[in-house]
């Protein structure tokens, strides 16, 4: 779609790169001169199959695989992410083209990159964990980082500590190892699925993504215990998840924008590699790249947005700055019509995803995309003494560096940065959008564009 479509953005780049940073470190480069392309790396050092990476950093991108402008994105996220599809099982996919197997399995020659100086080993980022629950079945799918530790060994933390965790923790208590499936190279829809969190036990993350796609989700089975894995895959990496083992993994360049060492130190032992004869290697472009964290920026904008919106009609917007690490930031926009409102709102957003710290409510008037209209609301519409309210003792990330180390508990806080009702407050200066269009229009007539 993107080729044809959207050929701008798509950036080929032929020369030789390699796979020790030059990859992310691209995608950043690219960020800051204000593009977030599709990027292909036709040749990388020492490898014969090309890199792809930033399928996922630009909102525009992400809105047209749902067919709707970026504005509306989290909106059609949230609507559309609720509409479970039974998933269609097919017999044959392309990633059952090429099969490894025995000495064969060799991880190391996949190209896989080191993102930063501070990588402990090279890091798999698009790696989508698949596996099932030992005591209902229920499969799940889900990213989760994958150090390079050997030809068939891969470090792994299951630091979200959700549904993946839990399964490993029943297979366990059992003494037996978790089968896994490690899916590479899936479509962006499918990424945002699989972030999301809040849906009832017994659904598959795999009819949530077809309820993104308005269509049953096909997926072919793989391996001896036959989990089914998305059959428009670039590559699957068959095996387990060792039980009681565990090994030192880390340090990885992390979503916080800082190095972790935080870790479940899990190890996933590959049994089997299959992939298409062309197949490509999907990077995620890790750090505060928005390849890394946009995704998560949409998937809780429409679960919060979710949530508020069952007792707090008059919520209008809610925006997940990438820039406050994807998840540690709400901003919720509202037409305020009573006192308490805010509060609520915060509250409500703060229960909904355990990740976000920081909620800021703002009048119908802000701009929730534009930080410097939130910050000048902060500014000039918050007194402090009522209007931030704090939460201690809260369950946060376990990579937030501000958490406790051995709770990952911490102080939570939310700013009213709402005007008051019923009471006169100052008149913002505002430029109506006619008078924009003509001094545009003068602007143009003198050669400058805007």
């Amino acid at each position: 779609m993107v080729a044809t479509t959207y050929p701008e953005e798509i950036l080929r780049i032929r020369e030789p790169v390699r796979t020790h940073l030059d990859i992310t470190s691209t995608v950043f480069e690219l960020e800051k001169a204000g593009r977030d392309p599709v990027v292909v790396f036709e040749t990388v050092e020492g490898h014969s199959m090309p890199v792809v990476t930033n399928t996922t950093g630009n909102r525009r991108l992400l809105a047209a695989c749902l067919g709707v402008e970026a504005a509306d994105l989290p909106t059609a996220f949230r609507e559309r992410c609720q509409r479970y599809l039974p998933c269609e099982v097919v017999d044959t996919a392309p990633w059952q083209e090429v099969t490894l197997e025995g000495d064969d399995v060799d991880l190391t020659r996949l190209p896989i990159p080191i993102h930063f100086s501070v990588d402990g080993a090279p890091y798999i980022t698009a790696g989508q964990l698949v596996a099932r629950d030992p005591v209902t079945g229920v499969d799940t799918t889900g990213f989760h980082r994958l150090m390079l530790k050997g030809k068939n060994r891969l470090g792994v933390s299951l630091h979200s500590r959700r549904r993946m965790w839990e399964f490993h923790r029943r297979a366990e208590e059992r003494g037996e190892s978790l089968p896994v499936a490690i899916t590479l190279g899936v479509h962006p829809l499918h990424y945002m699925g699989s972030m999301v969190y809040a849906y009832p036990p017994n659904v598959r993350k795999f009819e949530i993504i077809g309820g993104l796609f308005g269509a049953p989700y096909r997926l072919a089975r793989c391996g001896n215990t036959g989990i089914e894995v998305p059959a428009g895959a670039e590559i699957v990496i068959e095996g387990e998840i060792l039980p009681g083992v565990h090994e030192p993994e880390g340090p990885f360049g992390e979503f916080t924008g800082y190095a972790s060492y935080r870790s479940t130190q899990n190890v996933f032992v590959a049994h089997r590699i299959r992939m298409r004869r062309d197949a490509m290697f999907h990077s995620v472009a890790s750090g505060m790249a928005k390849d890394h964290i946009l995704v998560s920026c949409v998937t809780r904008e429409g679960e919060i947005l979710n949530t508020l919106r069952r007792n707090l009609p008059n919520v209008l917007a809610v925006h997940v700055p990438h820039t406050t690490c994807g998840a540690f930031m709400a901003f919720v926009k509202m037409k305020k019509t009573a006192q308490g409102e805010p509060q609520q709102a915060i509250m409500a957003a703060l229960g909904t995803e355990f990740y976000t710290k920081y909620v800021i409510v703002v009048d119908e008037d802000v701009d929730i995309f534009d930080m410097n209209d939130v910050m000048w609301a902060v500014a000039t519409r918050v007194r402090a003494e009522q209007d931030i309210v704090m939460m201690p003792g809260c369950k946060g990330a376990i990579l937030d560096p501000t958490s406790d180390p051995q709770t990952f508990t911490l102080t939570k806080m939310g700013i009213d940065a709402t005007r008051p009702v019923g009471k006169d407050f100052a008149e913002r200066l505002t430029i109506s959008d006619e008078q924009r269009a003509r001094v545009r229009g003068i602007l143009a007539s003198a050669g400058v564009p805007t």
